[in-house]
This record gives C-alpha cells, structure tokens and sequence, in this order.
C-alpha cells in the first residue's frame, strides 16, 4: 500500500513547474532563437557584436532565474557558477562575455527548456483532459450526435482507458520532472573548470588548515613532552656529575691519606667530602638517565613519523606491511605494486591506511582485516576491508571508522585527485576504496 500511494503521490512543486513550464518555455526559447537568428544577421554589421554580448549577459542572467525555479519547485539544489569577471575596457569585457561558457550553456538550456516546457504541460493538462474525454466518450458522442446509437466498442473501452490515462499521469510527470532536473544540473551549474577550481580551494584549505594543526600539536609535543624529557634528563646527569665528582674527591682523599701515612706513620690523612654518596647512588642516577634518554628518542621517533615516514623510504612495498604489523587487529596484506608512485601519492597512501587500520581497531569490533594496494597504468589503489559490525559512513559515527575521520580521508584524497568509496551496510563488512593518480 504504501508502494502505491507513492507511485500515486504528485508533488506540488512538480505540477507548479509543469503548468509554468510552457509559457516560461516559450518565452525563453523565443528569447534563445532570437538571439541566434538575429546574431547571424547583425554577425556582418557593426551592431552585432554588441547585441550578442548583450544577449549572452540577458541569457546568463535568465539561467539564474531558472536555476532558482528549479530549486525551489523542483527541490533541486544546482550550484551557483562563479561571477564572470570583467577586465577593464569595454572590448576585454566584450571579449570576457563572448567566451564565457555559463552564458553559452544557459542559452542552449532555454533552447532545450521549450520541448520539455511543452511536454510537461501536456502531461499535466493534456493528459487528465485525455482522461475526462475518454471516459465520458458515450457522453460527448451521443450529444454530438442526436438519436439512437448503438453501444461500440469505444463505448466500453473508453472508460478503462481513460483510467489507465490517468494513473499513469503521476510517473510521466515524475519522468518530465526528472528529465528538467537532469537538465538543470547539466547546463545550468558550474562548468568542469569551475568545478576543478572549487575542488582545489577546498581541498588547499583542508590542507592548510591540517597542516596548521600539526605544527601546532607537534609544537605542544615538542614543548610539553620532549623538551620536559630533556630538562629531566640534563637535571639527572647532572646529580650523577655531583655524584661522581663526590666519589672521586673520596678516592683522591684516600690516596693522599694513604701517601701521607707512607711518607709519616702516625699522622691522618685528609678526611674525604662529608655526605659523599655511595657507588649505588650513582648506578641508580645513571639508569633513570638511560631510561629517560630511551623514552625522549621513542618520542621524537613518533613525532618524525607523523611528519614524514622513515618506512616510505624503501616504498609503499616496504612501508604498508610494516604498518599492518604494527595493528592491534591480525591483517592480511595483499600487494601488487607494479610501478612506485610519486612521493606525495605514497605519503597520502600511507596515512590514509594508518588511519583507516586505526578506524577498524577503534570503531568496528572486528577480528579481522584485510589491507589491499596495486598500483599499475597510472593508478592507485587501496582497498581496506573488515569483518565488523559495519554502518560506516563518511557523515556517520559508527562502524568501522568515525565520520569526522573518513570525511576528513575524503577531504585529503581529493587534495591529490583522489576518491574515498565507503561500502559499509548494517551487520558489515566494510570496505573501503582510496583511488589516486600515480603522478600529481
């Protein structure tokens, strides 16, 4: 039931944009024929130039009012294409007009808008007025046609037919609807080049922004723990130096001691430091020196690492079975690294496993993983996948890895032209494909 009533069910803003769409079609394909028509006129005359820069801004502008019509009837949100920029001088900003490829697109879209502005107004008037014509035909027929008539075939056909007309008005609206937003999102919204550039604003601001905090977090660790470690440390040599110097003044003072009792019998030698420590003193102030020495190079080891891998020095072959090795999770590892990548691909490869080996320990409850990286022809790929509770999702904080994690995965692949795919139902397993160019 309720499968039918959705296939039943019209949406408001489909019937709207339907019915508005032949009269806002007709005006903006007479706008877009006149334009072309009346361009190839003026083409050879000193008035045509001007008049299709003029017509390109007009048709630019009535790309804005359809996109935000299709937003708000048909709930489809199109992306705003970039403000044309205007050089200085009117034949650099005639020139900027002529090439720009949002005008071009919305003028070709008023151009297609008229078929489809047609076509949706006859499914939704002409196809309910099929409907009422067919099943009241014995009707119209005999009040069309005084006297007797004998019952047809039409007569009792009409009735079904006009029902089947109109059950299908729902989908075919639904179809034209479909076909409007497709249209939209293809002509009306920022070209590829646009696109390209957002995409690399944002990811260049995702990077600054990352890097910003790693400076900062590897600052706070170099001040809070490394350099505390090595205040610690100077502070112990140095009581094992006063322990020293104390031991050796008592072994000099014994010396002379006994040289002076040689050369004088009967006669005290010199007594040694007061409060001189013992040997064991000294053992103890040299282990917690060794100690503290062993954890302040464990600690610039990690923050190395965080800045650059030693691992990837030998490559990806080298780097990510040393990674799974490390894994609280048991990982297969499976490689097929025909040809070695950029380093800033390796680099990004490289955390993207870490973080995504940490997802899996943290978040999914699994007792086993499996890590995959080819590279061959120009591409990169790792694939991580785990037998856990799953429900994972880039926006999403359960399963396998965190929201904020896999977003932010997503946000650094595409820094490098990279994809993040998520395949994590309810239940598991997930899987989880990074794609990457082999060179930048």
């Amino acid at each position: 039931m309720a499968e039918r009533r959705r296939y039943l069910s019209v949406c408001g803003g489909e019937l709207a944009f339907a019915l508005l769409g032949l009269p806002i079609g007709v005006l903006g394909g007479v706008y877009a024929v006149a334009v072309l028509y009346a361009g190839a006129l003026l083409s050879l005359t000193v008035l045509g130039l001007p008049f299709v820069v003029a017509a390109l801004a007009g048709a630019r502008g009535l790309g804005g009012l359809h996109r935000r019509l299709v937003g708000r009837l048909l709930g489809e949100r199109v992306p705003a294409p970039g403000a044309l920029p205007l050089p200085s001088g009117a034949i650099a900003r005639g020139r900027a007009v002529l090439t720009d490829p949002v005008a071009w697109r919305a003028l070709l879209y008023l151009l297609l808008r008229l078929p489809l502005g047609v076509l949706g107004f006859l499914v939704a008037v002409g196809l309910p007025l099929s409907c009422v014509w067919l099943v009241g035909f014995p009707l119209w027929v005999r009040l069309l046609e005084p006297g007797r008539r004998p019952v047809g075939w039409l007569d009792v056909a009409g009735a079904p037919a006009g029902l089947a007309v109109l059950a299908a008005v729902p989908a075919a609206l639904r179809a034209v609807s479909a076909a409007n937003r497709g249209l939209a999102r293809l002509l009306l919204g920022p070209v590829r080049s646009q696109e390209r550039v957002r995409e690399l604003e944002t990811a260049r601001a995702t990077l600054l922004a990352e890097n910003t905090d790693r400076l900062r977090r590897l600052e706070r660790d170099l001040h809070d723990g490394t350099q505390a470690q090595l205040v610690a440390l100077a502070i112990t040599l140095s009581l094992a130096d006063d322990a020293l110097g104390a031991v050796t003044g008592e072994a000099v003072g014994e010396a002379v001691g006994e040289a002076v009792g040689d050369a004088q019998p009967g006669l005290p030698g010199p007594p040694g430091p007061p409060g001189a420590p013992d040997a064991e003193r000294l053992r103890t102030l040299v282990d917690r020196a060794r100690r503290q020495t062993d954890d302040t190079i464990a600690e610039l080891r990690r923050l190395t690492r965080g800045i650059h891998p030693v691992a990837l020095d030998g490559g990806l072959a080298q780097a990510l079975p040393g990674l799974t090795a490390t894994a609280p999770v048991p990982v297969t590892v499976r490689l097929d690294l025909r040809e070695r990548p950029d380093a800033a691909i390796e680099q990004a490869v490289y955390f993207c496993a870490a973080e995504l080996l940490t997802n899996v320990a943290k978040h999914s409850g699994a007792a086993a993983a499996e890590l995959a990286a080819s590279a061959a022809d120009g591409r990169v790929r790792l694939t991580v996948r785990d037998d856990g509770r799953g429900g994972a999702a880039p926006g999403g904080g359960s399963g396998s890895g965190s929201g904020s994690g896999l977003a932010g995965l997503a946000e650094r692949l595409a820094a490098v032209d990279g994809v993040l795919r998520v395949d994590s139902p309810p239940g598991g397993p997930t899987t989880v494909t990074a794609e990457l160019p082999s060179r930048l």
